[in-house]
């Protein structure tokens, strides 16, 4: 089997400066991306699958390798309803972590966020939480969970509102000092790069990074 990993979500902020990672760096020999729809990009490491992602366990026997990096997520904006909104950021996740587990993959690196916790108020927070946790009860041989904050860096589609909170950080960012270094924004191909760089250590265990760690990662 080629030194293969599995990457969910490419077509995002993080997950597409990752997959350019993966595919510019000699430590893979294939990226494989499960995708709704193929990416207009083409490399010889490259392998897309078009899944429909209701439907995962259908393509099981072609989730295997070193790695499976999970950086899907999604908008209110885009998906309003929340059962839906749900599937995207909880169900799918913890579908690929369970098939990763079942196929013997050594790692599953989780994209969560800063404020993660089950017993959250505020739906996204809680359902980050949710998440992380039925996923570490996976009982996976590594778990890399990364929290980062508000993400910079440049996305295809318009955010207005996005653009404007991160204008706010550019502000606000110098004065997040000591314990609230975590809540500064951090760029998104930070928190990608620091997922490859953990990829490559053999270590074993649950390890949850929030956004201040992230940096240092990278």
């Amino acid at each position: 089997m080629p030194n293969k990993v599995v990457i969910v979500g490419a077509s995002g902020l993080i997950g597409s400066y990752l997959l350019d990672i993966l595919l510019e760096r000699l430590e893979y020999d294939e990226a494989l991306a499960l995708v709704r729809k193929e990416l207009p990009i083409q490399h010889r490491k490259l392998v897309q699958l078009v899944v429909d992602f209701d439907r995962l366990e259908d393509y099981s026997s072609s989730i295997n390798g070193q790695a499976v990096f999970s950086c899907l997520g999604t908008t209110r904006s885009k998906v309003p309803d929340l059962e839906a909104y749900r599937k995207i950021d909880h169900d799918y996740p913890l579908r690929l972590a369970e098939i990763a587990k079942r196929n013997n993959i050594k790692q599953f690196h989780l994209v969560s966020s800063i404020g993660a916790n089950p017993g959250s108020g505020n739906f996204y927070t809680r359902l980050k939480g949710e998440i992380e946790e039925d996923i570490k009860r996976v009982g996976l041989k590594c778990l890399q969970i990364y929290q980062p904050c508000v993400l910079t860096g440049n996305r295809k589609e318009s955010r207005p509102m996005e653009r404007f909170i991160i204008g706010v950080m550019k502000l606000v960012d110098p004065l997040l000092l000591g314990s609230l270094k975590k809540y500064r924004s951090i760029p998104a191909q930070t928190v990608a790069q620091a997922m490859f760089n953990e990829s490559l250590k053999k270590e074993e265990g649950i390890f949850v990074h929030p956004s201040d760690e992230i940096k240092l990662l990278a």
